[in-house]
């Protein structure tokens, strides 16, 4: 305890923690201010822990249950928790082709589910020389930042969150395994356009261009034209961070209340990480109760 050291990276966003090993096993009391720490400053960023994947799943589990490693795509073998984001994989101008086609740009991880994850943690295995950075915005200071008259609006609206919208390559049979399978399998699921976070009770916005496909009870072009102001102001560069990625680095974010993007600017360079996700709890909205355990925590 006496060696961790925090160094927040802006104003609301980021801190980078020192001082920690995260393949030994950690005392409760280091994971009371690590998570004390996520909340804070909604994403951390720790340097020289490059895991294998019993570490970081073990790590992981120290924040909550984690779920399969993705809805959609197969796992590492042998380790159903983790998911791996490999450019071998997935060919730069395959990627580039499908987020110009609508794929997956800025987002919160995996909204398109009833429960989307409380968190992620990203370890960095392969980094290109140049490029790949990763950005990460702010929900909860974007939130803040509105309008008056704009939080009222949102505050009352509701989002439909649909996996198509950024796995379209998936029905053109370019996915590994049963991935055509699973995604036909998920059904559009609605979440508050403003959601209550479960454990500091602040309210962030929970729309995403990559999963959000309009809000409930609109004209599509209403939707369309409401979700434009958001987004920008989301992606303003107050609100966010960016990471430049070494070998060995991992980032934790709380998915609650953060959004981010991958930048495609490498060219044909190797970039691979692991990521596994703790579970989360259903959204809850401005206009709605929360549970017993959630309200205990807000």
């Amino acid at each position: 305890m006496a060696a961790l050291h925090l160094t927040p990276l802006t104003g609301t966003l980021g801190a980078e923690i020192a001082g920690v090993d995260l393949r030994r096993t950690l005392g409760d009391e280091t994971i009371a201010v690590l998570r004390a720490a996520l909340l804070q400053h909604r994403v951390l960023f720790f340097r020289n822990q490059l895991l294998d994947p019993a570490q970081q799943v073990a790590f992981g589990r120290r924040f909550g249950t984690l779920t399969p490693a993705h809805p959609i795509i197969p796992a590492l073998d042998g380790y159903p928790e983790v998911f791996v984001i490999d450019s071998a994989l997935t060919p730069l101008r395959v990627q580039k082709r499908d987020r110009a086609a609508g794929g997956v740009k800025w987002h919160t991880d995996v909204t398109f589910v009833d429960t989307p994850p409380l968190g992620s943690l990203l370890n960095a295995h392969v980094i290109p020389e140049r490029g790949g950075d990763t950005q990460w915005a702010d929900l909860v200071d974007a939130y803040n930042t509105l309008s008056e008259p704009l939080r009222r609006l949102v505050d009352g609206l509701e989002a439909v969150h649909d996996a198509r919208r950024a796995f379209g390559y998936v029905t053109r049979n370019e996915a590994p395994g049963n991935a055509r399978e699973r995604l036909e399998a998920l059904k559009p699921v609605h979440h508050p356009a403003v959601r209550i976070h479960p454990e500091t009770g602040e309210r962030a916005l929970f729309v995403n261009p990559t999963f959000t496909s309009h809000l409930v009870g609109l004209s599509p072009k209403e939707s369309a034209t409401i979700l434009s102001l958001p987004y920008e102001h989301i992606t303003q560069p107050e609100r966010t961070v960016r990471w430049k990625w070494q070998v060995g680095d991992l980032a934790f974010w709380d998915n609650r209340a953060t959004a981010h993007y991958a930048i495609l600017d490498y060219g044909d360079q190797h970039r691979r990480l692991h990521r596994i996700t703790v579970a989360g709890d259903r959204p809850f909205g401005p206009g709605e109760a929360l549970p017993e355990p959630q309200r205990a925590h807000a």
